[in-house]
Order: structure tokens, then C-alpha cells, then sequence
């Protein structure tokens, strides 16, 4: 029981202790998968559309980024003071350009997912570091056992040697989907917290509770 609440405690002191200025802090994440002979053009348009998002009222921060083994793969990373900026944001010319520039070079349509933060750490990324963006569904009966399961994954992860960042986001039209997005200083980072025991005893505990496949991608932060 004692082992439970200091996970608990440490789950909760997470949240607190990061970068969020408001608990009403909106997330989008999303993917674009661009024709192999396009990535350039994709990746000049992501470009472009974070160039103008980080101008606009109420954005936090916007992150794209390049999948290291499969490079015509992109993810983008929003964060926006609340959801009425998020929704501001995506009426603006900003969000119509980027899909006007990408609807002749992407193979599937440009997929956005707004979350809800759950569990973020202090906001931090670098050029050269290592990103592991992870989709994880679980069952929906146990998506309380499995967000608990998270949050004390995620207090454990952040002391990991080599962690920059680790964020818990749940979809706010799907609760019992979630995002993970782990910043690490490199592969052997990454690998050294696969091997750690509350990634193993997390991922066994998961998998009976996971609707899907634990989808991880590893990507690299595009300047």
C-alpha cells in the first residue's frame, strides 16, 4: 500500500512540477505521412506552418518532427494555452496553408488528435536528441487502470538516467487513447529505460488492459 501512494504522490507531483500554466493547457498531436518523392516539400510546409503557429495568440509551442528510420513520416507537436486558442488556431490562415501545401504530397490525409495533458514533465527538447512518440489504447473498461499504470510509469521514467522529457496526453475525443512523448538524450538512453524494471512491469501489466498494438515511433527534432 505504501509502494502505491508514493507512486501515486510521485505521479501527482509530476504534473505539478512541470511547465503547464494552466490546467485548461490544450495539446495536439499529429501525423503526415508524405510520398517518399515529396518529403522535402512536406517538410518545408511543417516548416512554415510552425514559423506562423508560434506567432499566433495563446500558442506555447509547436514541434516538428522526422521519424529516424522511416524519413518520409512526420509528427507535429502543439501546445496552446487552452482549447478555445486551439480551436482559434485551427480557423487560422496558418492551419488552411499547411493543408492546402500538403494535400498534393501526402499519401494519407494529415491526422490531428487534440489531448488533454494527464502527466507532463518540464518542457524541454534539443536538436539531436532522441523523441519516442507512443500511441497506447487500452481497452475501455480499463482505461482507468491503464491511465493509473501511465502516470506512475511516467513519475518513474523522468529519473531515468538520459530522460529530457516524458509526457502522458489522453485524446479528448477517445479518453481511453492515449500519447506518449519521451525526449532522450540518445538511443542508448532509450534503451537503457526499455530495459529498467518499471518499463517491464508497466508494459507485462499493460498488455492484457491495451486495445492495440503499442505503436512507438522514434523520431528526430526537425530546425
Amino acid at each position: 500500500m505504501l509502494r502505491l501512494m508514493s507512486a501515486a504522490a510521485a505521479a501527482l507531483l509530476l504534473v505539478s512540477a512541470g511547465s503547464i500554466a494552466s490546467a485548461q493547457e490544450a495539446y495536439v498531436v499529429s501525423y503526415a505521412e508524405a510520398n517518399p518523392a515529396n518529403v522535402g516539400m512536406a517538410r518545408a510546409a511543417l516548416r512554415q506552418y510552425r514559423n506562423a503557429s508560434r506567432k499566433e495568440d495563446g500558442n506555447v509551442r509547436v514541434e516538428i518532427l522526422q521519424n529516424i528510420f522511416r524519413p518520409q513520416q512526420f509528427a507535429v507537436l502543439e501546445a496552446w494555452k487552452d482549447d478555445k486558442a486551439r480551436e482559434t488556431h485551427a480557423a487560422a490562415a496558418s492551419a488552411k496553408a499547411l493543408h492546402e501545401h500538403l494535400s498534393s504530397v501526402l499519401t494519407a490525409p494529415y491526422d490531428e488528435r487534440p489531448h488533454g495533458g494527464l502527466a507532463v514533465s518540464q518542457f524541454k527538447g534539443a536538436a539531436g536528441s532522441v523523441y519516442a512518440v507512443t500511441h497506447v489504447d487500452f481497452v475501455g473498461a480499463k482505461k482507468d487502470d491503464g491511465i493509473a499504470a501511465l502516470k506512475t510509469l511516467a513519475a518513474a521514467s523522468v529519473k531515468d538516467r538520459g530522460n529530457i522529457r516524458y509526457d502522458v496526453l489522453q485524446q479528448t475525443s477517445r479518453p481511453n487513447h492515449l500519447t506518449l512523448v519521451e525526449v532522450w538524450h540518445g538511443v542508448q538512453a532509450l534503451e537503457g529505460h526499455e530495459a529498467a524494471a518499471h518499463t517491464k512491469t508497466f508494459r507485462n501489466d499493460a498488455l492484457p488492459m491495451t486495445g492495440a498494438l503499442y505503436d512507438q515511433r522514434l523520431y528526430r527534432l526537425v530546425n
